[in-house]
Parts: C-alpha cells; structure tokens; sequence
C-alpha cells in the first residue's frame, strides 16, 4: 500500500473560505499575535544570560525558569481552551494579551533585589508564571477563532499562519531584545514587555468575534485521548525548539561566537520560509506524510549543532531545525483536528498543544542537567536523538485513519 493511500486524508470539505480569502481572515489573527509574541521573542537571548551571568545561577536553574512557563501552560491549556469555548474565542485572545502585558510588571519587581538573587529569581519566575497564563490563552483562543473564521478543512492553514506569527515574532523579537538589553538594561526588556502586547489589542478588537460553541463539550481527558497519538509527535518534535531556545544562547557564549541573536532569526526565518512555502501541505497531502519528513529534517539540524566547531555550520543547523520543526507542528496538528468535534474545538486545539508544554517543561530542566554534566553542546545531541523517535510516531499514523471525524 502507498504512503498516500495509508495517510489519512484531508478534512473532509466544507463550504468555508478559500486561497486568498482564507489568508485575508487569519491576516489579523495573525497579527495580532506577532505582536502578542514580540514579548517573549524578547526574552529568548536575554533571560538565559541574565539569569547565568548578572544572578549567577547554574544552567539548571536557567532551564527550570525558562521551563516553567511551559509547565504552567500545560496545566492551564483545559482551562483556556475551556474558556475559549464557552465564552468566546476573542475573548480569550484578548484577556490573554492584557496578561502577557502584567508580567512586565513583575520583571520590573525583580530589578531592585539583583543583589539579592535569590529572591529576584523567584520573582522572575512568577512572571514566567503569569506569561504562561497569558500565552495559553492567545495560543488555544487564537487557534480556535482562526478554525472558526475558515473551517475545519484550513485548519493546516490556521496553524501555518498562527505559526509564521509566533515564530516570525520569535525571529524579530530575539535581535530587539538584544538591542534593549543593550542600551537600557533588563528594565527596557520589562517596559517593553509591559506595552508591545497592548498593541495587539488595537488589532484584535477589530477581528469579528464567534459566537460560543455549543454548551455540550467534551470532557478534557477525553479530548486528549482523540489527539493522543499525534500529541506524541508534537512532543518528541518540540524538543527540538526547547534546546534551541533554552541554550543556543549559552552555546554561543561558551564557545565565544559572539551575538546568539542572529541564531534565533535563523531559526525563525527558516521556519516561516517553510510555513510560505509548504504551510498548504499537510491539508493537502496529509499529516502524517509531511510530518514524517519534518522530522528527519529537524533532528539532522540538531546534530550538525552538536557537530559545528563554527557559527555558519550552527547557523546552518539552527536553520534546518527550525524549517524541519515549522512543518512538524501543522503536520501532527492536522491529525489532531481530524479527530476533534467541533463543539470542542478550542479544548482539542489546547490538548494537542499541552504536549508542546510537556516537552518543553520536561525538556528544559532536563537539558540544564545534562549541560552541566556532559556541557552545553551535548544537549543538542541529546535533543537530535529525542526528534528523532517522533519518526515512528509519524510512520504509525500513515498507517492509521483517525476515527470519530466530525464534520463543521
């Protein structure tokens, strides 16, 4: 039997928008939440270094911080997408972006205790905490909102454009914070933090708003059973992003490469390069077929990190990372849409994400062990071989048709 034959198929056709109309419908969604995710693009190069170097904690305590808001995530997504169902998706984009905005605050709060570290991390970690919250709610709201405007059948397409937002603010997001923490310290990082999503707002407010789902929803625990299987996939995959963003930064400075920031644009513009690109295939193709190459693509990024005794073949490999991961992520969504009821979608859109939470809040203190025992390039090895065993999660699902596939 042929791979094509053995994929499951795309969603079934609604009558919904098309090409061009599907782009013009998710272009304010979208950019809405690039800005939304400016913020944290922010933070990718600065908070490893700041906590290591100017608060002196070891790379374990890097990893448990930045891993932290992934947790926090993972144990509020039913909520969110909870939320987001019941009291409207806009709704949840909104209160999300004026949360991102508040953890500002409590960065500002951390500064006066610098020479008492201790106590500055533990703020610090609670605005990663009160970050996490917002984010949740901007992802699952985002991505419910977009698959209401477009249909079930674009939900490729949603989580493509969603995706080129996030990351492409994770791109430029990474050299401004640079910049900031440059010229006005880790204070400029806090008020930009506090004031960028507040423009978001502007540009949510003017996207339609959904009417809520339908009072009837599915139990959470059995929305993630449906998306299980390519939860999985996304797991194993997004360890890949979470080494990336929690220690290329301290590659970098441990080997005296100079600015890391550049490594995070490489990362996102391949990733949105791909997302232009090829973002239209796992709708046409199948999931599971254009996650299966994904993956391959990303895991060979990691290892020629691992490998690289100079910037452009890490830059090279940050590269291939990220093009490998921005087609992981639509390719087992795709699989996970399928199997969720419409009356559910936002709680199904915010289970498959939990996964990414799980991997990235078990990947990131993990991977702070593991540097400080073996050092900070092994960790891309160890991120390499992770990627890598998603492969059979995506070779499983070329042999299994989704079940219980409702139409919108």
């Amino acid at each position: 039997m042929s791979l094509s034959s053995q994929s499951s198929p795309p969603l079934s056709a609604a009558p919904a928008a098309t090409g061009a109309h599907v782009f013009l419908k998710l272009l304010p969604i979208s950019f809405a939440v690039f800005i939304g995710f400016l913020t944290m693009g922010m933070q990718l190069p600065v908070l490893p270094l700041y906590l290591h170097g100017s608060l002196g904690m070891s790379t374990l305590v890097v990893g448990l911080v930045i891993g932290a808001q992934f947790i926090v995530a993972l144990l509020t997504r039913a909520w969110a997408g909870n939320f987001a169902d019941s009291r409207g998706t806009k709704l949840a984009v909104v209160t999300g972006l004026l949360i991102i905005a508040s953890s500002g605050l409590l960065y500002l709060a951390s500064l006066p205790f610098v020479s008492t570290p201790a106590i500055s991390v533990w703020i610090l970690l609670s605005g990663r905490v009160v970050l996490a919250l917002g984010e949740s709610l901007v992802v699952t709201g985002s991505l419910g909102w977009g698959i209401g405007l477009v249909g079930p059948q674009n939900a490729g397409k949603v989580m493509a454009w969603v995706g080129i937002a996030i990351y492409g603010a994770f791109a430029l997001g990474a050299p401004i914070g640079v910049f900031l923490n440059a010229h006005q310290g880790f204070a400029g990082l806090a008020i930009g933090t506090i004031l960028i999503p507040l423009l978001a707002l502007l540009i949510a407010s003017r996207v339609p708003a959904l009417l809520p789902a339908a009072s009837t929803r599915m139990a959470f625990y059995k929305v993630l059973g449906l998306v299980l299987i390519p939860g999985l996939g996304l797991a194993l995959a997004s360890i890949g992003f979470g080494v990336i963003t929690g220690f290329i930064a301290l590659l970098f400075a441990a080997r005296d490469w100079g600015n890391s920031s550049l490594a995070f644009t490489a990362f996102g513009v391949a990733f949105i390069g791909a997302r232009i690109l090829f973002g239209h295939l796992p709708d046409k193709l199948g999931g599971a077929r254009v996650a299966l190459v994904s993956v391959i693509i990303e895991a060979a990024g990691l290892l020629l990190i691992w490998w690289a005794d100079t910037t452009i073949i890490s830059y090279l490999g940050v590269a291939l990372t990220g093009f490998g991961y921005s087609l992981a992520f639509p390719g087992f969504g795709v699989e996970a849409a399928r199997r969720a009821p419409p009356q559910s979608r936002s709680v199904a859109m915010g289970a498959y994400v939990a996964f990414l939470d799980i991997s990235l809040g078990i990947a990131s203190p993990l991977a702070g062990l593991i540097a400080g025992q073996w050092g900070v390039h092994t960790v891309f090895l160890a991120g390499g071989v992770a990627v890598g065993l998603s492969l059979l999660i995506a070779v499983r699902l070329l042999g299994k048709a989704p079940v219980g596939i409702q139409k919108n």
